[in-house]
């Protein structure tokens, strides 16, 4: 086993025998732990009791958060025409149709969220091998495919998050960095929650909120308690 340095060491010592902490003794207790060179993320994981091998049972969808995530979204968009030229006006890093498909079909993707116009589908639906496990696939379901492509470019770029459920009925995300304010961070949280407890599927049974966890991105985790992070 390798030697845990002494930033993880500390780390551990600091959150030994917590748990089921309000959101605002974790962000702080997180927060108090980051050591990293970087401005770390704060991450969310949330354990749901679903199986999303039941497509009645699958959680997905999308939140704003109030304070952004403090991440710099790079956004591709395809389109054609006067909805080109809208995308690259509300700021889209990326904007093509045929070309940038071929430019993702060469291993190049050089993008955080993809956002297509409905009549672009055809040519997107070729992708989905490529997009579809990096869960950059466009989905009417979570605003990405839209004719409204200013909207959903200012979105994405303005603190959007998407989240998806995992096999093992698991949902993470980065929802901000460990720089915000404490009461930011404590915002996005239940912002974040709040969202995935709305999109509680028709085949849920039984307890659906789990477990809610945070942790910074190179520190340990703590657990949170649930009537804390819905705000109740």
């Amino acid at each position: 086993m390798a030697k845990l340095g002494k930033r993880s060491t500390a780390a551990r010592a600091a959150f030994e025998g917590k748990s089921n902490l309000s959101v605002e003794d974790a962000v702080k207790l997180i927060k108090g732990a980051a050591s990293a060179k970087f401005d770390e993320t704060l991450e969310i994981a949330m354990n749901l009791g679903v199986d999303p091998r039941h497509a009645d049972q699958m959680v997905r969808g999308v939140v704003t958060l109030p304070n952004g995530t403090g991440k710099t979204v790079r956004v591709a968009v395809f389109a054609r025409g006067p909805k080109a030229d809208e995308a690259k006006s509300a700021g889209a890093d990326i904007v093509g149709a045929e070309d940038l498909m071929e430019t993702i079909q060469s291993g190049k993707i050089e993008f955080d969220r993809c956002i297509a116009t409905p009549d672009m589908m055809p040519l997107v639906g070729r992708l989905g091998k490529i997009l579809g496990p990096r869960n950059l696939m466009p989905n009417p379901k979570v605003g990405t495919v839209t004719m409204d492509v200013k909207a959903a470019v200012e979105a994405a770029k303005g603190g959007e998050v998407q989240f998806k459920v995992e096999k093992a009925g698991v949902i993470h995300a980065g929802i901000g960095k460990v720089s915000f304010d404490d009461g930011k961070l404590a915002e996005n949280v239940r912002a974040f929650v709040d969202a995935v407890t709305r999109a509680r599927p028709t085949g849920a049974k039984g307890a659906y909120l789990k477990k809610v966890s945070l942790s910074s991105t190179m520190g340990p985790g703590v657990s949170v308690d649930l009537v804390s992070a819905s705000g109740n």
